[in-house]
């Protein structure tokens, strides 16, 4: 899928980011959130490019994006707060782009924390994937039970993400939430992107 770069405001930011739009009537359409900036994270980055086949390859409109701080997006590392408002930011950008009512939000350890938080408050929000989210580290694990449908995967030996968490989690949110595991996959999944890609494939065509 072709990307093109776009800048979109958070508040008085400006982000930077890459969209990809199908051709034809766009009906679905997803934002995808990079891992921890203060720990090299991007949105160029394997995780995220994983996720991103597995929209493609079902016609979602896509956009990624740096959160504020990274590369040419202005700002500073803010700890989450910022960066939810960034993820807010970029669903409303990519709605009035791809003409959609409602976006899918995702995104990988660091990404999948915003990407939880932001998406269950946000009602333009109608699901959310979470790559490795880092459920082992403080204030991961805190979510409300939620209707929307919630996608958390992870690998069996990511000790960021341990399973015994993500199960409780995904109980704790209620019936809309599933969890996929990746035999093998550590927290970074290098070697294991088909997989990944795979996983999440399947999640979106048994909803």
């Amino acid at each position: 899928m072709d990307e093109t770069a776009v800048t979109f405001a958070s508040g008085d930011l400006t982000l930077e980011g890459l969209i990809a739009t199908p051709g034809g009537d766009v009906t679905r359409a997803a934002v995808v959130c990079h891992p921890h900036p203060m720990y090299g994270g991007s949105m160029y980055n394997n995780v995220v490019e994983a996720v991103l086949d597995a929209l493609w390859a079902r016609g979602y409109a896509t956009l990624r994006f740096n959160f504020r701080g990274v590369e040419a997006s202005e700002g500073e590392y803010d700890g989450g707060e910022g960066e939810c408002e960034d993820a807010r930011a970029a669903v409303r950008f990519i709605a009035d782009r791809a003409r959609v009512k409602t976006v899918m939000l995702a995104g990988y350890s660091f990404g999948a924390s915003v990407a939880l938080r932001a998406g269950l408050a946000d009602p333009s929000v109608t699901s959310i994937i979470a790559v490795a989210l880092p459920v082992a580290m403080a204030g991961g694990a805190a979510v409300p039970s939620s209707a929307k449908p919630v996608l958390l995967v992870s690998g069996d030996r990511d000790s960021y993400s341990p399973l015994e968490p993500l199960r409780a989690m995904a109980e704790k949110i209620g019936d809309a939430a599933r969890l996929e595991v990746i035999s093998g996959a550590d927290h970074f999944f290098g070697g294991f992107e088909s997989q990944l890609s795979a996983a999440i494939g399947r999640a979106l065509d048994t909803r």
